[in-house]
């Protein structure tokens, strides 16, 4: 016996399958928010199937397109002749249980080997899911974004930069400074475009746990970097892309998924005022970057 739930994250159905006696609740707490009923077959975006079995593949030529240690632990992705392989460990390095998963290569179908002695069980299987959507997502006009956003009087504003940069203190500036400015999500929102661009809340928010099932307008993208001063610079066309493209979750070498992100980012470059902003973490820096963004508007 199986259990299948089911989710929506920025409009978009996806569902993973359990074994009989899992507890998607206990597992998945950030999902709660985004939980729904059934879909009709065809609909979701893809489907996860996850069980106990030890991953009995590895033998087969594969090619290591990436790792990378983070909130999502210790990643490893390799492309495999049959479509994609991510291996995830957390916890200390030495002896930490591996989860596996393997996609197609559209990864609209994966399923998860994993390890139920582990205790961070539930943070693998979140990373899994992770992975999946920002791939699955990119071929419907969404892309995935490193950011902190907020919203404020019904618009979406979003902070990109390196980690440590000071997206999340920049978040909280603007959250001191603007009466009814509110947290929608501290590092993984989701941006949809259909004639405008929409900031969604997701269920993965990395260290702060913000996990709104909530939308807004986008008003304005701005890439932050500290410096003793505060200062807006506007960017479009090339420099406005470029801005935006290191902060998108995309397999980098996978043509296809390439050409959908930089499509869905031209036309978010061309919808929605982005800027550079060199700023102190200070509340003086959140006043000039929304007033900045307004200017843009304006004009």
């Amino acid at each position: 016996m199986r259990n299948e739930y089911f989710f929506r994250v920025a409009g978009l159905l996806f569902s993973v399958s359990l074994p009989s006696g899992w507890d998607a609740e206990a597992l998945l707490p950030s999902f709660r928010p985004f939980r729904c009923g059934a879909c009709p077959e065809g609909k979701r975006i893809f489907r996860l199937l996850a069980a106990t079995l030890p991953f009995a593949g590895g033998g087969e030529r594969a090619e290591l397109l990436g790792e990378s240690s983070n909130d999502m632990g210790h990643v490893r992705l390799l492309r495999t002749p049959d479509g994609y392989r991510t291996e995830i460990s957390y916890g200390p390095s030495a002896g930490a249980a591996v989860h596996v998963m393997v996609s197609d290569p559209a990864f609209d179908n994966a399923a998860a080997f994993l390890r139920p002695e582990d205790p961070y069980l539930g943070e693998a299987l979140s990373s899994m899911l992770r992975i999946l959507y920002a791939q699955a997502a990119l071929v419907r006009d969404a892309v995935s974004v490193h950011a902190s956003c907020v919203s404020l009087e019904g618009r979406g504003y979003l902070f990109l930069g390196r980690s440590g940069t000071g997206k999340s203190t920049h978040a909280r500036r603007w959250m001191e400074a603007f009466p009814g400015c509110r947290l929608l999500n501290d590092d993984n929102p989701v941006l949809r475009v259909d004639g405008t661009v929409t900031a969604y809340g997701t269920p993965w928010s990395g260290k702060t746990p913000c996990y709104r099932n909530e939308c807004a307008p986008v008003a304005g993208i701005v890439r932050l970097q500290q410096s003793p001063q505060n200062r807006f610079t506007p960017l479009c066309g090339p420099e406005a892309f470029a801005a935006l493209l290191p902060s998108c979750s995309a397999v980098r070498r996978d043509a296809r998924l390439q050409d959908a992100l930089h499509d869905t980012l031209v036309r978010v470059a061309g919808l929605v005022p982005v800027g550079w902003l060199e700023c102190l973490p200070d509340r003086e820096a959140a006043r000039l970057c929304l007033e900045e963004l307004n200017q843009i508007i304006q004009q």
